[in-house]
């Protein structure tokens, strides 16, 4: 197939171009390099096209009317909570009027189907865990927001355009390339932390719990998404909660550092659990997720301590 990837510069779009590469896939990159994005030149392989262009740019017209893709894989976003909340109207300039310049110009070039980067932020506070597809979605950010309106755009497009999509509503990924500076997952936080010989901080008890998944279990899904799943969205996840302290304490083992920690309050809109049921991803898609905890927090503690001694974080 003939695959567009946006965003697929940075950390999670990045592996997913990696994964379709390895099946013999043509792939194009679509990134803006956007400063606060993480996405990087170096992450983008060879035998892949690159375009450095913003997903709002009236050049997309172009590079999709040229290369002709079979299927769009959407990743390119504004991902940040705190950004979205100090700027909700950047926030939807990117996350809405960006995905839709990007589903006009895939009707536009005959595309089949696009591949859609949701989000757990779409459902808020839980009612009750684990989360799944049908569950309540009150979300909290103007992240969220987009993420979940963006849903809604795809099943007009689908209806009224014959575009068909599948959307992932991803939980907390992890892995190597994620950015451990700024606003990042706090894995890749606590690992930049760790190698420095630094001090980490550990909001409310520290109990709190999240739905890690790793990054390459998650190219695996958009993988199984180009064939599957059409018109449907699924959440994401491991199915498993995994708290703070239990983050901190497997890298106190895997590092042989005992990390000081400065205690902190409670974040304003911190969830206090998640966690997902992804039983239809596995019925569906045929995804399961096969990475431990563990194995993955080594592989990127591993990734980002050859990079140390070359400051390349």
């Amino acid at each position: 197939m003939r695959v567009i990837v946006t965003g697929g510069a940075g950390f999670i779009g990045s592996h997913i171009v990696d994964r379709l590469l390895a099946d013999s896939h043509d792939v194009l990159v679509l990134d803006s390099l956007w400063e606060h994005g993480g996405g990087r030149r170096q992450n983008v392989p060879q035998r892949a096209a690159f375009v450095h262009m913003d997903i709002r740019d009236e050049g997309v017209k172009r590079i999709f009317s040229e290369f002709k893709p079979d299927v769009v894989s959407h990743h390119a976003a504004q991902h940040s909570v705190a950004i979205s909340a100090r700027d909700p109207q950047y926030d939807a300039q990117v996350n809405v009027l960006g995905l839709l310049n990007v589903l006009e110009n895939s009707v536009k070039a005959g595309v089949k189907k696009v591949i859609f980067a949701s989000s757990a932020a779409i459902y808020g506070p839980p009612d009750r865990l684990p989360l799944t597809e049908e569950s309540a979605q009150r979300p909290i950010s103007p992240y969220g927001i987009t993420k979940m309106i963006a849903e809604h755009y795809l099943r007009f497009y689908k209806s009224d355009h014959g575009l068909d999509f599948t959307a992932l509503r991803y939980g907390n990924v992890y892995g190597p390339r994620q950015d451990p500076n700024g606003e990042a997952g706090v894995i890749s936080i606590f690992i930049g932390k760790f190698l420095q010989q630094q001090g980490v901080r550990i909001d409310w008890d520290g109990e709190q719990t999240k739905d890690y998944v790793f990054v390459k279990d998650v190219a695996e899904a958009n993988l199984a998404a180009l064939e599957r799943g059409s018109g449907s969205s699924y959440v994401i996840g491991t199915g498993k909660g995994t708290s703070v302290n239990v983050l901190y304490r497997t890298l106190v083992e895997i590092s042989g550092f005992d990390a000081p920690v400065t205690p902190a309050p409670m974040r304003p809109g911190d969830i206090r659990e998640c966690a997902f049921d992804p039983s239809l991803a596995k019925r569906e898609l045929g995804w399961v997720p096969k990475t431990k905890l563990s194995d993955g927090m080594r592989e990127t503690f591993d990734y980002f301590k050859e990079r140390l001694p070359l400051g390349v974080f």
